[in-house]
């Protein structure tokens, strides 16, 4: 069982941002802040909206904490805006996540699943093996966080370059998730729900993980493949 730090809220000063094709790498001033385990999430404050939003950690240089942020929505959209010296409430690291004794690690993404592999890389040491999926080359300019990884572009599917052999780590949208656990049923798979305070007061997260409804936020977001079969579906 891995030993967690406890989470903490924190307000942190915005240090730098910077374009990654169509996501934005926001650095922050990490202060008290822990970076907590690769796969592990962080709450933050979205300015002008009322209810954070869920990140998992991307870099963690020193004195810094970085985050990849795709701006899709309002509030997405309002942490790009975040500029050098604004102020945001950091609450975490929350959640369970990567078990980093492996043997033969392959860390796949796709999309803005990439996020959280630069950090997991870093802590496994080495330069594990990375394979990417993007939808467009826009988008795989964010392969730059992580140099020599192997990449496609839509419609070639990432999980063509996963060989037999290696225990994954993956992180991505769900039926990219549902094919890499239908062919590696050990991954450690990443997985996404709708969080609204990320330590499961709301049970906004309520997927069925182990045949049963339980929330995410602190089951996962990382969980063994076995644990979710090839399906996992959110409760409205």
């Amino acid at each position: 069982m891995q030993s967690l730090p406890s989470p903490s809220t924190r307000r942190s000063r915005i240090t730098g941002s910077e374009r990654l094709g169509p996501y934005m790498l926001l650095r922050l001033e990490r202060g008290e802040l822990e970076p907590g385990a690769p796969g592990q999430f962080f709450m933050l404050e979205a300015p002008g909206r009322l209810l954070p939003r869920p990140f998992s950690l991307c870099l963690a240089p020193p004195g810094e904490l970085a985050f990849l942020v795709d701006p899709i929505g309002p509030g997405t959209e309002a942490l790009s805006r975040l500029r050098p010296g604004d102020e945001i409430r950091v609450l975490g690291p929350l959640g369970h996540g990567y078990r980093l004794e492996v043997e033969r690690p392959l860390l796949v993404a796709g999309g803005i699943g990439i996020a959280p592999l630069p950090y997991l890389a870093e802590r496994l040491g080495g330069e594990p093996p990375v394979v990417l999926g993007f939808r467009s080359a826009e988008h795989a300019e964010a392969a730059a966080l992580l140099p020599g990884a192997e990449v496609v572009i839509d419609p070639a599917l990432v999980t063509e370059l996963i060989e037999p052999g290696f225990d994954v780590l993956a992180c991505g949208p769900e039926p990219m998730l549902q094919a890499v656990a239908a062919l590696c049923p050990t991954a450690q798979l990443a997985w996404e729900a709708p969080m609204a305070c990320g330590y499961g007061a709301c049970y906004g997260c309520v997927v069925e993980i182990d045949g049963a409804l339980k929330r995410l936020c602190l089951e996962g977001p990382v969980l063994d493949a076995a644990r979710v079969g090839t399906h996992m579906e959110a409760v409205a």
